[in-house]
């Protein structure tokens, strides 16, 4: 008899409407050259509940929030969510064209999803914390093509 493998439901996520439009034009943009990112991206843009700019709730991952969260593992960690040209590792930026950056975009605090590292190992992480900066989420304009694409591309090493 062969086993049924469930596999977990995501959680449902909420995206403001500009967030919505600059990831849908920087996700087509990487397709060529970064087809796994983007359609990861693609894909959670087009589960997503998209709302008003103003109707995102204060707890809701965005892009320019900061977001506290702890992996299976038990490691903890404090990042913002950046546009690729903004990342900066060292200093807790990490581009939504990441595995963790595509995994945390929409969720709400208490919200654990599943995503898969760049070497196919499986991880979940769980939200704890989110602080909304208004000026970056909506002063953040999207990436230059030639600009992104260079940033993402040191983003995959």
């Amino acid at each position: 008899m062969k086993k049924h493998i469930q596999t977990p439901r995501k959680p449902s996520i909420v995206i403001g409407e500009t967030d919505y439009q600059r990831l849908n034009k920087l996700a087509l943009a990487a397709a060529d050259r970064l087809p796994e990112i983007s359609d990861g991206l693609l894909l959670e843009l087009e589960r997503a509940r998209v709302v008003s700019d103003t109707s995102v709730p204060g707890n809701v991952v965005r892009m320019g929030s900061t977001v506290e969260y702890e992996t299976d593992t038990g490691d903890g960690r404090t990042v913002t969510l950046v546009f690729p040209k903004d990342a900066d590792i060292s200093e807790g930026k990490i581009s939504i064209l990441t595995p963790i950056g595509t995994a945390l975009l929409g969720l709400s605090a208490g919200q654990t999803m599943g995503w898969t590292a760049r070497d196919d190992k499986q991880h979940k992480l769980t939200v704890l914390a989110v602080t909304v900066h208004r000026a970056e989420a909506t002063a953040s304009a999207p990436p230059s093509r030639q600009g992104f694409l260079h940033k993402a591309e040191n983003d995959l090493r």
